[in-house]
């Protein structure tokens, strides 16, 4: 488990022609500047409705009662999971800083999940670059970010319901911080 430095943030983002202000701001929003919990394990956010999409004949069992809480809990459900469907649990997982779904591994050029999985196990600064692959893929994310367009960002990255949790507010508070 490696920690992210501000040396990595820098040449992360300049690397992808992003301010490296911006790319903190995505980075505390996200994640709120952390990829490993206390114990050493990468911060995932199980997500039960995708599970159900990846392997819909699955039993129910602890996976199906997840909600957001803590990390004990979302590994509970996700352990859950994995004995039932090892491949499905992690194609609906979103992990690390950036939390980054699973379901994105061949796009983003793994070869399988579990290979996505292994490489953002590695560090913080993977965790960014997972991030930074999946905004790459989206040509309008990656110039909203690139723009400073705060209500873009939130809205490619987080979805229609961004409002709802200040994203878009919350992201330009992080960059005034940074810049």
């Amino acid at each position: 488990m490696q920690k992210l430095t501000d040396i990595q943030i820098n040449e992360l983002a300049l690397k992808n022609s992003y301010q490296p202000a911006a790319l903190k701001a995505l980075i505390a929003v996200e994640s709120g500047g952390r990829g490993f919990a206390d114990d050493g394990k990468i911060i995932i956010q199980f997500e039960p409705s995708w599970f159900k999409r990846k392997a819909p004949y699955t039993p129910s069992g602890l996976w199906s009662v997840n909600k957001v809480e803590r990390q004990s809990a979302e590994w509970v459900a996700f352990n859950d999971a994995f004995t039932k469907n090892p491949t499905a649990a992690m194609e609906s997982t979103s992990i690390g800083m950036m939390q980054v779904m699973g379901f994105h591994w061949k796009e983003l050029g793994f070869k399988s999940v579990g290979e996505m999985w292994d490489y953002a196990k590695e560090s913080e600064a993977n965790q960014v670059d997972l991030a930074i692959r999946f905004i790459k893929k989206n040509k309008k994310l990656d110039q909203a970010l690139i723009n400073l367009d705060w209500s873009r960002v939130a809205y490619f990255y987080n979805g229609e319901g961004y409002r709802k949790f200040n994203y878009d507010t919350r992201l330009v508070a992080a960059y005034n911080k940074n810049k």
